[in-house]
């Protein structure tokens, strides 16, 4: 049984263009090239089911991808007609294709927390009072805490932070 009609995708030569270059570079990442090629091929008129097959992904996604693009047409029509130098249509159609932010847990500690305790791990022990010789995870989470850096702190995090 065929799913809904596939959404048409229309591209402007310099979307194209930016779509071609974005597939051939390198330095890209994965999924924005895969999303890319994924654009091009349905412009070509690919079929949504054809396209999963050929990229692993279910039908639902490439349609997904498919219907964000449609969506934004008018919005990457305006700035390639533009021609803003601050917003760049590469730019744009890039931020299109990226992964929306998610959600999860925030950080619980905040970089400068992580550069002070790296930091004590540079120091002396004896420089603060301690009568060993070495820092050990154990006794550097101890130290940050006693310093206010941090109200708790395992000495699990600490050795992630120092790896």
């Amino acid at each position: 049984m065929p799913g809904p009609a596939a959404v048409k995708i229309e591209l402007s030569e310099a979307q194209k263009t930016i779509l071609e270059q974005m597939v051939r570079q390198r330095r890209r990442g994965q999924g924005l090239v895969r999303r890319a090629q994924l654009i091009l091929e349905a412009a070509a008129g690919e079929t949504n089911a054809g396209l999963g097959r050929k990229y692993g992904h279910h039908r639902d996604v490439v349609h997904k991808w498919r219907q964000r693009w449609a969506e934004a047409e008018d919005a990457l029509a305006a700035v390639e007609a533009a021609e803003d130098k601050d917003q760049p249509l590469e730019a744009a159609i890039e931020q299109l294709l990226s992964d929306a932010r998610r959600s999860g847990r925030p950080d619980t500690f905040s970089a400068e927390q992580v550069v002070q305790i790296v930091a004590i791990s540079c120091e002396e022990p004896t420089a603060s009072g301690l009568p060993i010789t070495r820092w050990t995870a154990k006794d550097i989470a101890q130290e940050a805490i006693r310093r206010g850096i941090v109200e708790r702190i395992s000495p699990q995090s600490v050795e992630r932070f120092l790896k």
